[in-house]
């Protein structure tokens, strides 16, 4: 496989140093890294991002997670190895990367559950950090990043 380009975060000047501190500001804010990595991994399952796939899978490793945990997040709610919090959490990343599959984009019920587990400050992170991934799953798909290729 070959990429299409280089990767559009560094190719476009000062793209790249953005980005980076989206991320930063959105894991400021107490959500644990282990919950952010486990929503990259789940929308970019969903979106079929092979580089972010393998990235947050590894991430997740490094971080000292279960390969239970990693090998079942695309069916979390049928395994038992999630907090009920990562489970909203996950249900929140599920909804806001399926904008357009159901009428009530995020339903009520879907983020009532993810506020019971997270104030607003770090709701909003969570909810910056599923669009920012949303948006990582784009560009490389569009720019054809190869995963665990190295990025130029």
């Amino acid at each position: 496989m070959q990429a299409r380009m280089g990767n559009p975060a560094i190719v476009v000047p000062d793209a790249l140093p953005a980005l980076m501190a989206l991320d930063k500001a959105t894991r400021a804010t107490g959500v644990p890294k282990s919950t952010l990595d486990l929503v990259h991994l789940r929308a970019s399952q969903i979106n079929g991002c092979s580089v972010c796939v393998h990235m947050h899978a590894k991430d997740l490793r490094e971080g000292g997670q279960s390969d239970e945990r990693i090998d079942t997040v695309a069916g979390w709610r049928e395994a038992p190895y999630f907090t009920d919090a990562e489970r909203a959490a996950l249900a929140l990343a599920e909804a806001v990367t399926r904008i357009n599959d159901r009428g009530d984009q995020v339903p009520d019920e879907v983020y009532d559950e993810a506020a019971k587990h997270y104030d607003e400050q770090q709701l909003g992170a969570l909810i910056l950090s599923i669009a920012t991934v949303n948006l990582w799953n784009r560009v490389n798909i569009a720019a054809r990043q190869v995963a665990g290729g190295e990025w130029s």
